[in-house]
């Protein structure tokens, strides 16, 4: 099980406490995400979305500037840093005490972000695998570092997932990946299981299912399931029908020892840990 003093993380030489959980809400600068609502392609949006996001109350803004849907195009690193430095400089405007979790796999960009605009997380979907100088620039940025599972690159996770052992291979890749950065003295490692990427939907309900298992590591836990079409094709529709699916699916991640929601929707996402907080506090009852 996770223990207390594992649950805070360093968020720009404060310690941030994640033993009650948080709300990551995104902040999309690209033109072409899975979920057209949340793209934010003009400065009022953008400024529009940070208010928002710090308004229902959440914890971190986490900015995206490289589509990882399905079959996304492939972005040139100069084209992601110049969507991301717009969106930086808002956040530094009209949310300057709000960390920013930026979600790259690329090392310069991560270093860019952290020494030139303030950013306090690095969150990389491909866990060192797209950028081989990543796991060297967190351990000499120092900042915490998310680290999520996918089988193959956004272009092609999607075509045939497979898997001989699926979830003990999950375990296997975040043990190694958890060892190759302590051994690099990086301190603030989040996990993220990584749904929708590289999986089926039969393997996204089997990670639910286990979600708990995960607390092995002794990391927190970061859950990326919003709106995503894990719900859809069980549900129908798409993701612009798919709020009260993430609801029930963060309620379930929360039981099961979720630290972080990263979310389209910060308030739903807000009073979901509310209601499921409560239940534990009462739990002694």
């Amino acid at each position: 099980m996770q223990t207390d003093n594992l649950r805070f993380i360093n968020v720009n030489g404060k310690l941030m406490d994640l033993t009650h959980p948080q709300v990551m809400g995104i902040l999309n600068v690209t033109p072409d995400s899975f979920y057209a609502f949340s793209r934010k392609q003009t400065e009022d949006d953008m400024i529009g979305r940070i208010l928002q996001i710090k308004e229902e109350g959440g914890s971190f803004i986490d900015i995206g500037a490289y589509s990882s849907r399905p079959g996304a195009t492939h972005l040139s690193a100069e084209e992601e840093m110049n969507r991301l430095r717009i969106g930086l400089q808002l956040i530094g405007r009209y949310a300057p005490d709000m960390p920013v979790s930026v979600d790259t796999f690329r090392a310069d960009i991560a270093k860019i972000c952290v020494k030139e605009y303030g950013a306090s997380i690095i969150n990389d979907i491909s866990a060192g695998n797209m950028d081989e100088n990543m796991f060297s620039t967190i351990a000499q940025l120092g900042v915490p570092y998310i680290i999520m599972h996918m089988q193959g690159t956004p272009q092609d996770m999607q075509k045939n997932p497979h898997y001989d052992h699926f979830l003990k291979e999950v375990f296997y890749y975040f043990s190694e990946k958890i060892q190759e950065l302590r051994d690099l003295g990086v301190k603030d490692i989040l996990i993220d299981p990584g749904f929708g990427f590289g999986k089926t939907l039969e393997h996204n309900y089997q990670l639910m299912n286990h979600l708990e298992e995960f607390q092995l590591f002794e990391l927190p836990i970061l859950i990326g399931i919003s709106r995503k079409s894990m719900i859809s094709k069980v549900l129908g529709g798409g993701p612009e029908e798919a709020l009260n699916g993430t609801t029930a699916l963060h309620a379930i991640a929360l039981q099961k020892g979720a630290s972080i929601l990263r979310v389209h929707d910060v308030k739903e996402a807000v009073e979901t840990i509310k209601i499921i907080e409560k239940m534990k506090a009462c739990a002694a009852f």
